[in-house]
């Protein structure tokens, strides 16, 4: 990957310092190394020194990012070659890190602060959703990938509801997105509708549609509902089915407080401290080593609300490219 790096920053236009950098249309001598780079790709990217091989997945990933379309190549030798500073929109998120010298603060004492909170009964309840995600799509055929979704859904008044989803990526607002569309992945700019549409009234009295408890011990039934379990809901389980919920409602003060206590006691969900959420939020971090993922659960420090939920891979992939410590799944939750 060094090398091909290398012979991107050699089919660079302009250097990365340039005003001129990313403002108009690849020059007559740009161009011709870019042609000359995607044409010898197949031939020279599986060299490496002294005639070794490499895997043949590492040209593959090389290609597809520059090859799409001349117009995905373009953009996309752009935002990659624009210098060690600059990070690239289509890049995967990185994990979230915990601050190092902050303190982690117990479960019980966020379900203190989230019953505080819900004393006099206010934020309400509201059925819709606002939430930021990062998924990662992979296959056996092409480089794992990171689609950012924003989505928001609002319920009218006859059981009718809207949906919204465009892409759009708050870390790096006004660059392209790379979207899954048209049956294949490509940049879209920012903001850019993938769907809208009405759905028609539904009066389901089934979890996750019918309003969530306001106490632990119903919540615990309706989840397990939601997620269509006969059985206990594992940790794991519990925060799939608190996404599923937050997917659906925003949640009031007081089912906040019913949630932080059924994820207060939850076994192997252990604090980590402080972190900053990917739209800038500061939260209290807890973490829980399940099988095959590291899963990250973010709640506001204050009222003990789920703010996001973060999973990670716990062992590399390779058949789908996967490292371990590679962010395969985040949603942050927005009021």
């Amino acid at each position: 990957m060094a090398d091909e790096l290398e012979l991107l920053r050699r089919a660079n236009p302009v250097p990365s310092g340039d005003p001129r950098f990313g403002e108009g249309p690849l020059g007559r001598e740009a161009e011709s190394h870019l042609d000359h780079l995607l044409a010898g790709a197949g031939a020279g990217a599986g060299a490496g020194v002294g005639g070794e091989r490499r895997p043949p997945r590492s040209r593959t990933r090389f290609v597809w990012a520059l090859a799409a379309s001349a117009a995905v190549a373009v953009t996309a030798a752009a935002l990659l070659v624009a210098g060690p500073s600059t990070t690239p929109a289509v890049a995967a998120p990185r994990p979230l890190v915990v601050r190092a010298d902050s303190t982690p603060v117990p479960l019980d004492r966020m379900v203190e602060r989230a019953e505080r909170d819900a004393a006099d009964g206010s934020p309400g309840l509201r059925k819709g959703t606002h939430v930021q995600s990062w998924s990662v799509g992979m296959s056996e055929d092409e480089p794992p990938i990171t689609l950012p979704v924003e989505r928001v859904m609002r319920w009218n008044a006859d059981d009718s509801h809207t949906e919204l989803v465009v892409a759009t990526d708050p870390r790096h607002p006004g660059r392209p997105v790379l979207s899954e569309a048209d049956g294949g992945p490509r940049l879209v700019d920012d903001g850019h509708v993938i769907s809208e549409q009405t759905f028609p009234p539904s009066w389901s009295d089934a979890p996750p549609q019918a309003p969530p408890p306001r106490d632990a011990t119903r919540l615990r039934a309706y989840l397990r509902e939601a997620q269509h379990s006969d059985t206990p809901l594992t940790t794991s389980e519990l925060l799939d089915a608190a996404g599923v919920l937050l997917d659906t409602w925003t949640l009031g003060a007081r089912e906040n407080a019913a949630l932080a206590r059924l994820l207060a006691d939850a076994k192997g969900l252990r604090p980590v401290g402080q972190v900053t959420d990917r739209l800038g939020r500061p939260g209290q971090a807890y973490v829980y080593d399940g099988t095959g993922y590291r899963r990250m659960l973010v709640m506001d420090p204050a009222t003990g609300a789920v703010l996001g939920l973060e999973a990670t891979a716990a062992a590399d992939e390779p058949e789908y490219g996967v490292e371990a410590g590679d962010v395969m799944d985040y949603s942050a939750w927005i009021r």
